[in-house]
């Protein structure tokens, strides 16, 4: 019972910490910034009480991943040259806390139990979200503003709006987190999730047709042209994976050539067609502006080039250089809305070197995950389990969006890479179709026999 307690204790915290991750813009919505710091601060110290209470036995300080030491040491270091230094601590220390709370739910955390935690924080965040932009349409009937920001003079830009009332308009809607491309973007975690689930038969078909609808509706409601472009590439890992799985380990050449054809072409196309392609999307070649911020960024990149200006993860727009850096209808702009250039402007061509391999060899590690047969000892292989596949098609995501957007390195899309990166590195058993707890019709459960007190047969 007490074991089963615990279980039942930590799978809550972590659907408490995903959502809170997640959905970190509507927290800041609803409490305000003050409040919001405290918030995570005590889930940072709730998550270090359950790690020292849990023990993992598997935990070794060697078993995280080098690049992860790498870059959390340079932004350290940053601070002795940065140019923001009061920043550049406050940056770091999220950083690290950030980067405690995913090793700790990477290690307290079963594969499984990961899946449906996750899965049960989008579900809370997909749904919320419609019972807050269902209220707006219903009783507010206008757009809305969180109650701390004040009103601007003049017209207010939608940027501004916590809720654009726009749920039967056809959107795009924001949700709680107060934006389309976030609320787009956990759509399509929520849509890989629900959709292994469902295939996995991990949940009851009605309920997970259902979520997957809802996600997929989501999708449609939110338009965002670079969510579009994530899902295909998802689509094509997916279908890369299945060829990898059903011509086997010794014949996966062809797979590696096609792959990186397909790359090629995507990035010839990105490069020197970018008009024509974000145009069939019904979106400028400028990717709504970003085209313009990603040029004033490389001018601050080329003054430090090596070692950049000094981490700070959101730019501090009230500091130099970030001042009157870029705006947007009058709103600063708080990151460089590209991941690696990003990374390129606050820890210069090292900090790109040293992350690079966070990313590239967790999906190393997810990708044979996905497409390893699993094996228990030295009998025949056993059968693909579904449930391999979400830690691959999940990092796809996270990757494609760090090309138009920086949450790879903060909150929601650090956690889950560092969760990914230090659960690939230490936990290599690979699930099987049997090992799958899958969720059975109530017809089909036995029922136990009490046997007590009776003579054996």
């Amino acid at each position: 019972m007490t074991e089963s307690k615990t279980r039942l204790g930590v799978s809550a915290f972590a659907i408490i910490a995903f959502v809170f991750a997640f959905g970190s813009n509507g927290v800041r919505y609803i409490v305000g910034l003050p409040a919001f710091f405290v918030l995570a601060g005590v889930l940072a110290v709730a998550g270090i009480v359950i790690f020292v209470r849990v023990k993992p036995a598997r935990f070794r300080w060697y078993r995280l991943p080098s690049p992860v030491y790498w870059f959390l040491t340079l932004a350290a270091l940053s601070i002795f040259w940065s140019a923001y230094r009061l920043e550049t601590i406050a940056g770091v220390v999220a950083q690290l806390a950030t980067t405690a709370l995913a090793v700790v739910l990477a290690f307290v955390l079963s594969w499984h139990e990961l899946l449906r935690t996750l899965a049960s924080a989008m579900r809370w965040l997909l749904g919320v979200s419609y019972l807050f932009e269902l209220w707006v349409a219903l009783f507010w009937r206008e757009p809305l503003m969180t109650w701390w920001m004040e009103q601007p003079e003049g017209k207010t830009h939608k940027i501004l709006f916590w809720s654009r009332d726009l749920l039967f308009s056809g959107g795009p809607i924001q949700g709680i987190v107060g934006s389309s491309v976030l609320f787009g973007f956990l759509a399509l975690i929520a849509l890989i999730l629900f959709g292994i689930q469902l295939r996995a038969g991990l949940v009851r078909p009605a309920s997970g047709w259902f979520w997957v609808a809802l996600a997929a509706l989501t999708l449609l409601l939110t338009r965002s042209a670079t969510i579009w472009v994530a899902l295909l590439a998802v689509l094509v890992v997916l279908a890369f994976a299945l060829w990898g799985r059903r011509i086997g380990q010794e014949h996966r050449m062809p797979v590696y050539w096609t792959a990186g054809a397909l790359v090629a072409v995507a990035l010839a196309a990105v490069l020197f067609a970018r008009d024509f392609v974000f145009g069939l999307l019904g979106k400028s070649g400028d990717l709504t502006g970003r085209a313009e911020t990603w040029q004033k960024v490389w001018g601050l990149v080329e003054q430090h080039p090596w070692f950049g200006w000094g981490w700070v993860s959101y730019w501090p727009t009230w500091v130099e250089p970030f001042k009157g850096l870029d705006t947007k209808a009058g709103i600063a702009v708080m990151s460089a809305h590209n991941a690696w250039l990003d990374v390129w402007l606050q820890l210069g061509i090292v900090g790109v070197l040293v992350f690079a391999p966070i990313v590239f060899l967790t999906l190393q590690r997810t990708w044979f995950r996905a497409v390893d047969q699993p094996r228990r000892g030295p009998g025949p292989a056993l059968p693909f389990a579904t449930s391999a596949l979400w830690p691959l098609l999940v990092l796809t995501a996270l990757i494609v969006q760090s090309i138009t957007e920086s949450r790879i390195l903060i909150e929601s899309g650090w956690l889950l890479l560092i969760i990914l990166a230090v659960k690939t590195r230490f936990d290599f058993e690979l699930p099987a179709q049997d090992t799958e707890p899958t969720k059975r019709p109530w017809r089909e459960v036995p029922i136990p026999r009490d046997t007590r007190g009776r003579a054996p047969k």
